[in-house]
């Protein structure tokens, strides 16, 4: 028995789950399985990295205190968490249907729902600090911390060599608007911090809930951001490049946030994805880039 199954198995006994098939593809992070709770009620199991004690901030933690927050607010129900093993129990969202099935051809509906989404996340309240935590600070990272991504790259490829795999004018670009944009922020929400169409599912509960929320505090508009430049169905794909500018207005409309500001956050967050690829050893160039040079001149 591997560690991972020896770990799920642990878990189901402790909760008296009865467990199902695990799901394939699009869990890169993560192991997520179907199973049944003791009531016969239909449940999701997620194993990730477990979590050492004191380690307020880490990855599992952070998604558990989000979910609380939101409490069902359009995302999935936190129902139980085991962070010592890495396991969270989540209300199974049914049929689960994902929301990219609805790009390209009812891309106005996709983005309308991520709207909806969006809208019910942050209207929630932000989480206290941790009672257990002496520090008093807050149960979740804020979002001025994901500049260091932009700093590091900064720092591997300076002004006076030539450009690493992505253009460095667009890196110092979005590395500047980010901070600008975090400094003008007029509210602070509960982020979900990486949504986007996988991560959104069909519910009888709610029409559509967000699932994996990385869990940030800052400015509502970075969650705009990821919903610009996805999905990845095609890579370089021109005709999903195309709706980028009709999803823009719409954003706006929808959320009430000034068009500008949409049009930043899609540019900061497609650069900020190309960043995050490379840190992860890739060489840059995805979808996310097409669209940072389809926004770059909107931004002046």
């Amino acid at each position: 028995m591997t560690p991972l199954a020896s770990r799920a198995d642990t878990v189901a006994h402790r909760w008296q789950l009865q467990l199902g098939p695990a799901y394939s593809g699009g869990l890169s992070h993560h192991w997520a399985a179907p199973v049944t709770l003791p009531d016969g009620g239909p449940a999701v199991l997620k194993l990730g990295v477990p979590v050492p004690a004191g380690m307020r901030l880490a990855p599992m933690a952070c998604e558990a205190t989000a979910l609380r927050a939101y409490d069902g607010h359009g995302a999935v129900r936190l129902l139980a968490s085991d962070l010592a093993h890495g396991a969270l129990l989540l209300e199974r969202a049914d049929p689960g249907t994902r929301l990219e099935t609805l790009v390209p051809g009812s891309d106005a509906e996709a983005t309308a729902a991520v709207a909806a989404v969006l809208q019910q996340l942050h209207s929630c309240p932000l989480p206290g600090p941790d009672p257990g935590d002496a520090s008093g600070e807050s149960a979740l990272p804020d979002l001025v911390e994901e500049v260091d991504s932009f700093a590091e790259y900064l720092a591997e490829y300076p002004p006076d060599e030539p450009d690493g795999p992505l253009p460095r004018h667009l890196v110092q670009r979005a590395a500047e608007l980010f901070t600008e944009l975090v400094d003008s922020a007029t509210e602070r929400v509960v982020l979900h911090g990486d949504l986007h169409h996988a991560n959104v599912l069909a519910s009888s509960r709610s029409p559509w809930l967000a699932i994996d929320p990385h869990g940030l505090i800052g400015d509502p508009g970075y969650d705009i951001g990821a919903m610009v430049y996805n999905p990845f169905l095609h890579d370089h794909d021109p005709a999903l490049t195309a709706l980028v500018p009709a999803r823009v207005e719409q954003l706006a409309d929808l959320t009430g946030m000034p068009v500008e500001r949409v049009v930043a956050w899609g540019f900061v967050k497609a650069v900020l994805s190309e960043v995050w690829a490379w840190e992860d050893g890739g060489d840059g160039g995805s979808r996310a880039l097409d669209v940072a040079h389809l926004l770059h001149p909107r931004l002046d």
